[in-house]
């Protein structure tokens, strides 16, 4: 069972109407929403297809995009966990070293899912129409699926243990929602995908 008690002390160290905080919390939520809506309006239109030329051009841009806003959640995440206490009771070299061993094997799952799937594959190609031959099963996606959310979840847990910090905890929380959430959306969405490339091929 969850100690309540032990919860409430630990996020009484954080001040959530910090202006560093609330900025964090937002960009944290706008990523995966920037993304999910870009990626659904290119596959209904194709506008950005077209726009850029090719659908690979695009999606490459789309992925440029993406990798900027996660440098600019990464830096508010830190200032925002730079703004607020420390818990002292976990300052010390046992809750850092764990952080660190937390945040590199989720370095390892982004890592090796990023090599996985390639560009294309990790940045929503499949909303672009580059369709990948059948579905990746091998590391990481043969320990867990969505390993690029949960390995990045994963470093930011760790960033915060690393930092003992109450506000980098609460908002590794929001980050899990924030996928979660996303996770909802584009795995279904993903999948009708797919099922009408089946079923395109089937008619031919």
């Amino acid at each position: 069972q969850v100690d309540v008690a032990a919860m409430a002390r630990l996020f009484g160290y954080v001040d959530v109407t910090d202006t560093g905080f609330i900025v964090a919390v937002l960009s944290i939520a706008f990523n995966p929403l920037f993304w999910n809506v870009v990626a659904r309006w290119e596959h209904k239109t194709r506008v950005f297809s077209r726009v850029f030329g090719s659908a690979h051009a695009a999606c490459y841009c789309l992925g440029a995009v993406i990798l900027l806003l996660n440098c600019v959640r990464s830096h508010c995440f830190t200032e925002a966990m730079k703004s607020q206490p420390k818990l002292e009771g976990w300052d010390c070299h046992w809750t850092y070293y764990s952080g660190l061993a937390i945040s590199a094997v989720g370095t390892l799952f982004v890592i090796s899912s990023f090599l996985a799937l390639g560009f294309t594959g990790t940045f929503l190609g499949d909303y672009f129409g580059i369709l990948m031959e059948a579905k990746v099963t091998s590391f990481p996606f043969s320990v867990l699926d969505n390993p690029m959310y949960w390995g990045s979840t994963a470093i930011y847990l760790g960033w915060s243990l690393m930092h003992a910090s109450p506000a980098g905890l609460l908002l590794t929380a929001v980050v899990a929602i924030s996928y979660t959430i996303a996770m909802l959306y584009e795995g279904p969405f993903t999948e009708e995908i797919y099922r009408q490339k089946q079923k395109g091929v089937k008619n031919k």
